[in-house]
């Protein structure tokens, strides 16, 4: 029996990973993508007239297994892979995108899915529906239906491709990940690493079989601490290029031709459905709208922080002078010198705070974060089956006790884990005769435990682990009727609100107060360091800007060519679009674009800059509860029913509107990041 193919005998229905097997999916998918042909069968043979209900629900309502089973495999094919999965990643996804196109350009479907869009102003749909129905009808024509003939075929060609080929790329920059390895002999070599990162790479060093050595890897957990500490300069340089060098190398994993290759498809399949450039196709489904106004957005963010961020860079080279060391700056010194900096001024530094930072006090924390604002509790639940020993299930009940969702944790590195942070579904929320409560996970890279230590979290790990909930918390509190309008479907450029208005309330200390303890005595995190914290908030936010605005502007360049457009050069693409974000010499044999996964990999595309356009929002809408109280109930109430549980029912001014009673302003950005 093929477990995919059955209702999931387990708590709350969740997937039951102790039980899937690799050889599982793709038959089961093959199995669901006939089920679900079927259903769509029924939808066009019906003799009656086309109508929201027969035609736009009976759609939204079809393949609801495939999209589990689907779900479930590439979930795991980021935070569980090995060689037979990628493998088959590269079997199954061409095999869901033709049947996306199956669906997408049929005549027949089409027709029915027109003839109720053309009825809009006839029918009376309140909100949500009419939601629906705009965005069913959007998403058909923006998958060809309109094409005919020789288009339509070269739309499914164009489409087929880039499935594999982004799934390629994402597999490089992994193997690169895992391919580099620095591994130090000589304790000499570690001269300024703290005691809990040495004992973390001896650790690591052992279970790669280099027992009394230590290993030091590409993962941000053993990278970042290594580049900040590490006194001898030329091993810095090492694992800076080791960085920076991914998937540029020329080798097997290189993803240079990928890019040229996704990015000229990206081009062509705009041109096909009428638009000028991909970000001109993308942004059309974004509060941005066009890239003339996402440059205008990143122009005026770059002239309010350009002259900012060349004063901090003097900075550090002045305080290189001042220090003795007779040293031209170079890009693997930042970090480095960034922290003696941070330390000398504010007398703080990531090792200094890590002690108050173990990981399941911050857990907590944020679970009692969420109870205080949304009424919400979290009950680990060992029966719930999980698909690796490090990831922990909980359950989540609302305010009134009732079931609300299983939420999934899974935080350390390993190989089968590609780098980064970031919230997955295995199950979105919707209504029929029930309310199907939805099934997230957050899968992140943190610090992991030693011999002697447990995980003790450095500040920006920290602030990931509330980014990461607050995306959660988007997909637990969905509360809207139709699956593909809930939780997290929203505008891309809205789906970062959620996220990063939670991480202000790691900067109070009536927040810290509630999980920041030593882990050794339980004392409270004192005062003084939080005021260091704060005073420390806008250490090199200039710099921090000009390097998220590089990445929107490489973004928006890459997909604002025009079909047939010649890249000759990768890196020489990058350096052109980036070149007014530059502070310091390039560094040859590096490229950014290569292993940026974000924009090649992930759902980025076109939409990087929502980072930045989202702190916008999170900046004001946060500005309220620290006008109200960052624990107000009413507010949060507000936040929750106007933002949260909505999902992309609404378009998003509208929702946040309801919310803050006004649009954004840049003001509490500049404010808070001391740009002003």
């Amino acid at each position: 029996m093929n477990p995919l193919l059955s209702s999931f005998d387990t708590p709350f229905q969740t997937p039951p990973f102790h039980l899937i097997k690799t050889e599982h999916y793709k038959p089961a998918i093959e199995s669901l993508i006939k089920d679900s042909r079927e259903e769509i069968s029924k939808i066009i043979s019906n003799d009656e007239p086309a109508s929201f209900n027969n035609t736009i629900e009976a759609l939204e309502g079809t393949g609801r297994k495939l999209d589990e089973a689907a779900e479930i495999f590439f979930n795991l094919n980021s935070a569980e892979t090995g060689e037979e999965m990628q493998q088959l990643a590269a079997e199954i996804s061409p095999i869901l995108t033709e049947f996306n196109n199956e669906i997408m350009q049929n005549a027949d479907l089409f027709g029915r899915v027109k003839s109720v869009y053309d009825q809009v102003g006839q029918l009376d749909l309140d909100d949500e529906q009419n939601m629906l129905l705009t965005k069913t009808y959007k998403g058909f024509i923006r998958s060809g239906a309109n094409l005919s003939g020789a288009d339509k075929d070269r739309f499914k060609e164009i489409s087929m491709s880039l499935s594999k080929l982004t799934l390629k790329f994402g597999e490089n920059v992994l193997a690169e990940t895992n391919a580099f390895q620095l591994v130090l002999e000589d304790e000499s070599d570690l001269a300024g690493i703290p005691t809990g990162i040495k004992a973390q790479a001896a650790a690591a060093a052992k279970e790669e079989g280099h027992e009394g050595k230590w290993l030091f890897s590409l993962q941000a957990p053993s990278y970042i601490p290594f580049v900040e500490y590490a006194d001898k300069r030329e091993l810095r340089e090492k694992m800076f290029r080791a960085f920076v060098s991914k998937s540029f190398k020329g080798n097997e994993y290189d993803n240079q031709e990928n890019i040229i290759h996704i990015v000229a498809l990206r081009a062509e399949l705009a041109e096909l459905l009428g638009y000028t450039t991909y970000a001109d196709y993308v942004l059309e489904e974004r509060m941005a709208e066009t890239p003339s106004k996402v440059n205008a957005f990143l122009q005026e963010l770059l002239d309010k922080s350009l002259a900012k961020a060349q004063k901090e860079v003097e900075e550090i080279k002045e305080f290189i002078s001042e220090i003795g060391d007779d040293i031209k700056l170079e890009r693997w010194d930042w970090s480095y010198y960034a922290q003696k900096l941070k330390k000398s001024k504010f007398d703080l530094n990531d090792e200094m705070l890590r002690p108050y930072f173990k990981l399941e006090n911050s857990l907590d924390g944020i679970f009692k974060i969420a109870q205080k604002l949304y009424g919400l509790e979290f009950v680990e639940n060992k029966d719930i089956p999980v698909y690796h020993k490090d990831v922990k299930a909980y359950e989540v009940k609302d305010e009134h006790g009732d079931h609300l969702s299983v939420f999934y944790a899974d935080f350390f590195p390993r190989k089968g884990k590609r780098g980064g942070a970031w919230m997955t579904s295995f199950r979105g929320q919707w209504k029929d005769e029930i309310d199907h409560r939805p099934v997230v996970s957050i899968v992140c890279n943190f610090t992991p435990p030693t011999e002697d230590k447990p995980s003790l979290l450095t500040y920006d790990e920290v602030n990931t682990l509330f980014h990461e909930f607050g995306h959660a918390l988007h997909g637990m509190l969905a509360n809207g009727k139709y699956k593909s309008i809930s939780g997290t479907s929203v505008f891309w450029d809205f789906v970062e609100l959620p996220s990063q208005i939670m991480e202000n309330w790691l900067g109070e200390k009536e927040c810290l107060d509630l999980f920041a303890h030593h882990y050794e005595t339980g004392d409270v995190i004192p005062a003084d360091l939080v005021q260091k914290i704060k005073d420390s908030s806008k250490f090199h936010a200039a710099y921090q800007t000009l390097r998220q605005l590089s990445f929107g502007m490489m973004d928006l360049a890459w997909h604002s060519i025009k079909k047939d457009t010649e890249i000759k050069d990768v890196k020489s693409f990058e350096s052109n679009a980036t070149a007014k974000t530059e502070l310091m010499n390039p560094v040859e044999g590096t490229c950014m674009s290569t292993q940026f996964s974000h924009i090649f990999h992930g759902g980025y595309g076109a939409g990087y800059y929502s980072y930045k356009w989202a702190e916008v929002l999170d900046a004001d809408a946060f500005s309220l509860f620290k006008e109200k109280g960052i624990f107000d109930k009413e507010t949060a109430k507000s936040f929750k029913e106007n933002i949260l549980s909505k999902g992309g029912s609404e378009h998003p001014m509208k929702l946040y509107k309801k919310f803050r009673g006004q649009e954004p302003s840049l003001d509490a950005l500049l404010e808070r990041s001391g740009l002003n």
